[in-house]
């Protein structure tokens, strides 16, 4: 392995290697049991005579922070260290701005609870692995990667018009690849949007209970975020801000409490928009699984003035770490969001963009919602089963066809048993753990994309037991 070592020629060289080596040993940046170079290797990446590493390296043997092991080299030894350094308190002539310090960054999805109702990701165990390794692996062949120079920022045009095509068949929507942005993610469109439409100072309305990251990516661009409140026909209208310069909305399935929103409040708020000249962001995650034979028109399909930029991701539907979503937007805004996408990171993979415009086109993409909507929908059917029986007393379903999770609101008096469940390994969510201003009554959501329908009722029965414990 290299090690960082950086000499300054006018000092003694051996304790200098001798010193950095130790701070790497005591910070854990080389940790136990790690193979260090030979000295001859080290010596010619330094530039320096063998017996000056040699001499170092004898020494913090000596001292026991390294350990010759014959034939094998030299390596860090077992020490019973403490590991990497605590971070330091923020000290020093650059500081972040005031939103930063508090911002929160999130770990990773963690160890699964042993019912697994978290929600936020689809069963990646139904992903078709096999099909897109070989999607994927064809793209990396020198005739498909090209000149190997950066594309165009929109995307892959394979990709786009792949996006175009799905849309207008299966959300009637009518969308044409020049007015398509790949992204990486969604969370990419809301920070595009925020950027090329919103002025530090503007407001940005958006749903409360909602959905955290659009406030947090339009709070750090100096946007002022209002919550606007949810009823059962999803956002009311009557209460947006007069002054909001853009809405953000999940119509199809609100985010938590998966609700629709109503026609008569889907025409509304586009009526609002066209009054107040104002944006409306359509986040249409998860609407490709609706179990119902009801279909809701998007509200970009509904937009006859040009105000609704939708935004959609496969990351949502296939798998997160893909990292793939996209964005329709109204024509005037195509130049503007370019070169916003161009500054942000050119654009996104290449290969991945391919690869997802074959599986598109080549119909893998329908046939794969096909068969997981099969799935989901016995999982949603087994928990809306059981918030109608015998949790009921309980717990008080929020009627929802779509997505991949539904939310109940917790009855007085069970709060403790629930709590007493969550401990126990039913991973259901509370909303403040993924929205902002939860609301009142307390409420929690069952998400069904990661857990085995054989182990919902196995699950749901635990979360009884403790319920019936009080």
């Amino acid at each position: 392995m290299e090690v960082a070592v950086r000499l300054d020629r006018t000092g003694g060289l051996t304790g200098q290697i001798y010193r950095q080596l130790r701070d790497a040993v005591l910070d854990g940046r080389l940790r136990r049991d790690e193979a260090l170079p030979s000295s001859r290797e080290l010596a010619e990446q330094l530039k320096v005579s063998r017996n000056t590493v040699m001499t170092a390296y004898e020494r913090l043997v000596a001292e026991g922070y390294l350990t010759g092991r014959a034939g094998a080299g030299t390596f860090v030894s077992a020490l019973s260290l403490t590991g990497p350094a605590a971070p330091q308190p923020p000290s020093g002539p650059l500081l972040p701005r005031a939103v930063w310090p508090t911002m929160p960054v999130p770990a990773d999805f963690g160890t699964a609870p042993e019912f697994d109702f978290r929600v936020g990701a689809p069963d990646a165990r139904l992903f078709p692995h096999v099909a897109w390794r070989r999607l994927l692996t064809n793209q990396f062949r020198p005739s498909a990667l090209g000149t190997g120079l950066p594309v165009e920022p929109a995307g892959h045009l394979g990709l786009r018009t792949a996006i175009a095509h799905h849309l207008r068949r299966a959300r009637t929507s009518e969308a044409h690849p020049q007015d398509v942005l790949v992204t990486c993610g969604a969370q990419q469109a809301l920070d595009l949007i925020g950027r090329v439409l919103l002025e530090p100072g503007d407001t940005a309305a958006i749903e409360e209970p909602g959905y955290a990251p659009p406030r947090l990516v339009w709070e750090t661009q100096g946007i002022r975020v209002a919550g606007v409140p949810v009823d059962e026909h999803g956002l009311i209208v009557d209460a947006l801000p007069a002054n909001a310069r853009l809405v953000y909305v999940t119509p199809s399935h609100q985010y938590p409490t998966g609700v629709a929103l109503s026609l008569r409040r889907r025409m509304e708020l586009l009526a609002w928009a066209q009054r107040n000249d104002a944006a409306i962001v359509e986040d249409d995650y998860d609407s490709e699984f609706r179990y119902t034979e009801q279909q809701l028109e998007p509200l970009h399909s509904l937009d006859r003035s040009g105000r609704v930029l939708y935004v959609g991701s496969f990351s949502k539907v296939l798998l997160p770490t893909l990292r793939l979503g996209f964005l329709l937007h109204p024509p005037s805004l195509r130049h503007a969001l370019h070169a916003a996408k161009f500054l942000t990171d050119w654009h996104t993979s290449l290969p991945i963009q391919a690869a997802m415009a074959e599986f598109v086109e080549q119909g893998m993409f329908a046939q794969h919602l096909r068969r997981v909507r099969r799935v989901y929908r016995q999982r949603h059917e087994r928990i809306m089963a059981a918030l109608a029986g015998p949790l009921s007393p309980y717990l008080a379903a929020v009627p929802s066809a779509a997505g991949l999770h539904l939310s109940a609101r917790v009855r007085p008096g069970a709060a403790d048993g629930l709590d007493r469940a969550r401990a126990a390994g039913v991973g259901v969510t509370t909303f403040p753990e993924i929205a902002a201003a939860p609301p009142d009554p307390p409420s929690i959501v069952f998400g069904y994309g990661l857990i085995d329908v054989g182990r919902i009722d196995e699950g749901l029965a635990v979360l009884q037991r403790h319920l019936d414990a009080g």
